[in-house]
C-alpha cells in the first residue's frame, strides 16, 4: 500500500521549516511521505499551477500555510493585494483538496482575524463577531473566509477541513526584514545592525503593546497533533498561556541580552503601536493537552538570535 502523502504549502518558511524539524523526530512520519512546497513549485495564486501540484503529488492530507504575509506597516499600505492574493490562494488550495479527494485539510489562520472591538481573552467562538482592525482589513477578511469555507465544505460535501489560529510565531528561518517583517525577527535584525555599527537599538512605537509569542517548533509540534488528533471543523487557537504574554519592551530587552548588545535601547514613539493587546485563550487546546510544555520566550529568543547570527548571510531579510 502506498504511503500517505502530507503536502505542506508554504513549506519553506518559518512554520514549514519548523514542521520539517519536528517530523524528522516523529516515528509516525517515517510511514508517510512529507512534501514541503516552496514558491518555486508553482504560484498558488494561479489555479493551473495548483492543479498541477495536486496532480503530481496526489496528497492524502494537506497543511496549508502559504499566504501573502507582512507586518503592520506593509499591511496598511497594500490592503487590496493582501485580500486578493490570499483569497485566490485559499480558494485554489481548498477546491483542489475537494477535487483530489484530500482526507483532511488543516489551514493556518491568524489572531488578527478577530474583531477589533472585543472582550479579552479572545476565543474560537468570537471570530465573526465584528470587523477586524482596519490596519489589516484585507488580509484578515481573506483569512476569515477559510473558516467560512470549512463550514461550507462540511455542509455541502461532508469534508473534514479545519483550521488553527496561532498567536505570534517566531524562530529560526523567519523573515528578518526590518521594513516588512514581524516584530521579533525585525528587532533581532535591528539589534544585530546596532551592535555591528555601534549605534542605538531603535524600537518603533512605545514598547507597551502586549503579545503572546509561540516558538515555531512548539507550533509545528501542535500542528502535527491537530492533523492526527483534532477532528472538529471549528478552529483551534494554538497559543502559549495567557500568563506568558509579554510586552514589546520586554522582548526588545531579551533580544538585546541574547545578542549581548551593550548600547542604548531607544523607543521611537512617533511610530504607530498597532493593537495594544490581542490576548488569546488556549483553553480549548488545554482541554486536549493540559500538560503541554511550551518553550519559554527567553530560551526561544536566544535560539532565534543564535540562528540569525550564524546564518546572517543567507537568512531572509
Amino acid at each position: 500500500m502506498a504511503k500517505p502523502v502530507v503536502l505542506v504549502t508554504g513549506g519553506t518558511g518559518l512554520f514549514g521549516k519548523a514542521i520539517e524539524a519536528v517530523i524528522s523526530k516523529d516515528e509516525k512520519a517515517k510511514d508517510e511521505t512529507w512534501v514541503f512546497l516552496s514558491s518555486k513549485d508553482g504560484n498558488l495564486v494561479e489555479r493551473a499551477a495548483v492543479d498541477a501540484i495536486f496532480e503530481k503529488h496526489k496528497p492524502t492530507y494537506v497543511i496549508h500555510l502559504a499566504a501573502k504575509v507582512g507586518g503592520l506597516f506593509h499591511n496598511m499600505r497594500k490592503k487590496v493585494d493582501f485580500y486578493r492574493e490570499n483569497t485566490l490562494i485559499n480558494d485554489n488550495v481548498m477546491e483542489c483538496c475537494r477535487i483530489y479527494g484530500v482526507k483532511k485539510l488543516v489551514s493556518c489562520l491568524s489572531t488578527c482575524i478577530f474583531p477589533d472591538k472585543t472582550t479579552y481573552p479572545i476565543d474560537e467562538t468570537m471570530v465573526h463577531n465584528g470587523p477586524p482592525h482596519p490596519s489589516n482589513m484585507g488580509y484578515s477578511v481573506a483569512k476569515r473566509m477559510i473558516d467560512v469555507l470549512n463550514h461550507c465544505y462540511k455542509d455541502q460535501y461532508d469534508l473534514n477541513y479545519t483550521s488553527l489560529i496561532p498567536t505570534n510565531i517566531y524562530g529560526p528561518h523567519d523573515n528578518f526584514c526590518i521594513e516588512d517583517g514581524h516584530v521579533i525577527p525585525g528587532l533581532i535584525h535591528k539589534c544585530y545592525i546596532a551592535k555591528r555599527d555601534g549605534t542605538d537599538f531603535v524600537i518603533w512605537g512605545s514598547g507597551s503593546p502586549l503579545r503572546q509569542f509561540i516558538y515555531s517548533e512548539d507550533l509545528a509540534d501542535l500542528t502535527v497533533w491537530v492533523l492526527r488528533n483534532y477532528d472538529s471543523i471549528e478552529p483551534i487557537i494554538l497559543s502559549v498561556d495567557e500568563a506568558a504574554e509579554v510586552s514589546i519592551k520586554d522582548v526588545a530587552e531579551m533580544i538585546a541580552e541574547a545578542m549581548e548588545f551593550k548600547g542604548k535601547v531607544v523607543f521611537d514613539t512617533t511610530k504607530a503601536d498597532g493593537q495594544f493587546k490581542k490576548t488569546a485563550s488556549n483553553a480549548k487546546l488545554r482541554s486536549y493537552l493540559p500538560d503541554y510544555k511550551f518553550t519559554p520566550i527567553r530560551e526561544g529568543i536566544k535560539k532565534s538570535v543564535d540562528w540569525f547570527v550564524e546564518n546572517f548571510e543567507t537568512a531572509r531579510k
